[in-house]
């Protein structure tokens, strides 16, 4: 009898230890089971933003489009071009010079310490010529490598393009199209606010009230009294651009060369000229320069970085 109780109880524990692993393992399958749900649910979401996407397509402005021959591979046909506009502080007693050839720019870096000669084309002697040290390196600018941009329309704006070239001021423009949209009869509500976008021609108006914008974005183009006749405008969605993600990285341009301390002993003028006609001598390890922008000391400037095509 002691030999069938101690059976029954290795019986029992084991039964005991299979029913904590089938319930360890139903608590797994459940908590898979809740996250493949959410990640369905996250997956829904993303096809119903891109639907609608899809749907505000056709009534976005219209560009005028010219084939000049140029193919590109089809896995790059969704990226991004960035083009870049880089502004560089320049502080006072320094100087920006970019030579035509960056092995040039490399023979000044590699020097560092110049002396510069600020009295060509004068007969004098040695010892009354002048002379200032100035120190040369590279420049080091940040450029996006990854750029994540989140798109929102805004419910209660609309964006109206195709615009007439009316000859009159911005203000007055807008005036007229707010009078038109801001009529029941149109379509319209009572206009919040308005802005003229310089860089594309277009005009963006935000109603008061929700429920105003979505009609006329779905009629795509209307008939608007602006000036002395009719006009036929485009309405779109009123989009709206937030970077989510950014990153940089240095880069260095090999063209160019940052120039400091160089002392206030000359005009502007001059010394740019002295400067240029320095580095440009292949006896003092320079080239041809292709530009130079000098800030005596005292100033700022601010030197723009644009893309080198050549």
């Amino acid at each position: 009898s002691q030999e069938l109780c101690r059976a029954l109880e290795q019986d029992h524990a084991k039964l005991q230890m299979a029913k904590e692993t089938v319930e360890q393992r139903t608590r797994e399958l459940r908590k898979e089971g809740e996250l493949l749900h959410k990640n369905l649910e996250q997956q829904m979401s993303l096809n119903r933003d891109e639907e609608r996407s899809c749907q505000m397509l056709p009534a976005l402005p219209e560009k005028k489009m010219v084939f000049k021959g140029l193919v590109t591979n089809k896995e790059d046909a969704n990226k991004l071009m960035l083009t870049p506009l880089i502004r560089y502080p320049l502080l006072g007693g320094s100087a920006l010079i970019t030579f035509e050839k960056a092995e040039v720019a490399q023979r000044i870096i590699e020097v560092k310490e110049h002396m510069v000669e600020l009295s060509y084309g004068e007969e004098l002697e040695e010892l009354d010529r002048c002379r200032v040290r100035v120190q040369a390196a590279p420049v080091d600018i940040l450029l996006p490598s990854a750029l994540e941009i989140r798109l929102t329309r805004n419910s209660r704006s609309i964006l109206v393009s195709d615009l007439p070239s009316l000859g009159i001021p911005e203000e007055a423009l807008l005036d007229k199209l707010e009078l038109f949209f801001s009529k029941t009869k149109n379509g319209g509500g009572e206009v919040e606010s308005r802005e003229f976008l310089d860089s594309s021609g277009q005009v963006v108006l935000t109603f008061a009230q929700d429920g105003v914008a979505e009609p006329l974005i779905a009629r795509g183009h209307m008939q608007v009294s602006v000036g002395k006749g009719k006009h036929k405008l485009k309405i779109s969605p009123c989009m709206s651009g937030d970077i989510t993600n950014l990153q940089l990285q240095p880069s260095r341009c090999p063209r160019t060369v940052l120039l400091s301390g160089i002392p206030d002993v000359l005009g502007e003028e001059p010394m740019r000229d002295a400067l240029e006609i320095h580095f440009q001598k292949a006896s003092r390890g320079g080239g041809e320069v292709d530009a130079l922008a000098y800030i005596p000391a005292g100033q700022q400037g601010v030197a723009i970085f644009m893309e080198d095509t050549g």
